[in-house]
């Protein structure tokens, strides 16, 4: 989620709500969840691949930050460390569901003017949605992150408590399998968009992956 105000310049403002609420601002929790809910649960939804358990594991990572603040060092951005916390939820509750994925609806956004693109769009949506959930978690993890909102590795990395090669690593082989179940859907000619963050198919390789 990004506005006129600059990276530096939320981040400061998120350590400053973020201190508010460890000195007992009983608003400045909510204030700072409000600037980045809807990026929260977008990873949250994407990663689980169902709204309920999406649901559940958004409230848990927000109690869980709620409850943790006062351990925040800083050394990480505020909306590092709460993505952390809401992939680490994810990753809990895909361990006690034993990761099964479920597919969403689509988010509804302007439908289109012809019934038959709408049909087309949301069925090229669900398969998509369908290709992400049945990735391996840590592939769909750092695909969510990379591809579909656009962080840097570097700050994926710091999400995932991994080193940056490993998540180039993991996108790399997420892509290659999302390539392989949905290769089809560049060759349609029925007009269907492939919604974003849907990596495009890598050219042939000769050697393995990077």
């Amino acid at each position: 989620m990004h506005s006129e105000v600059d990276d530096g310049d939320r981040d400061a403002a998120d350590r400053a709500l973020l201190a508010a609420h460890v000195a007992g601002d009983p608003d400045a929790f909510g204030r700072l969840v409000l600037v980045h809910r809807d990026r929260l649960w977008a990873v949250a939804l994407r990663t689980l691949g169902d709204r309920e358990e999406a649901a559940d594991a958004l409230q848990d990572a927000l109690l869980s930050a709620y409850r943790a603040a006062a351990g925040y060092r800083g050394d990480a951005r505020v909306t590092t460390w709460l993505h952390r916390i809401v992939v680490n939820a994810c990753l809990d509750r895909a361990r006690r569901r034993q990761a099964r994925p479920t597919v969403p609806m689509p988010e509804s956004g302007a439908e289109p003017a012809d019934p038959r693109d709408a049909l087309a769009e949301r069925e090229t949506a669900l398969e998509v949605e369908a290709a992400l959930a049945a990735l391996p978690f840590d592939q769909r993890a750092a695909i969510v992150l990379v591809d579909v909102h656009g962080l840097p590795v570097e700050q994926a990395a710091q999400v995932l408590g991994v080193p940056t090669g490993t998540v180039k690593s993991r996108c790399s082989r997420g892509r290659a399998r999302l390539a392989l179940s949905l290769g089809h859907l560049r060759n349609r000619t029925d007009g269907a968009p492939v919604p974003p963050g849907t990596p495009a198919t890598p050219e042939p390789r000769t050697g393995g992956i990077a």
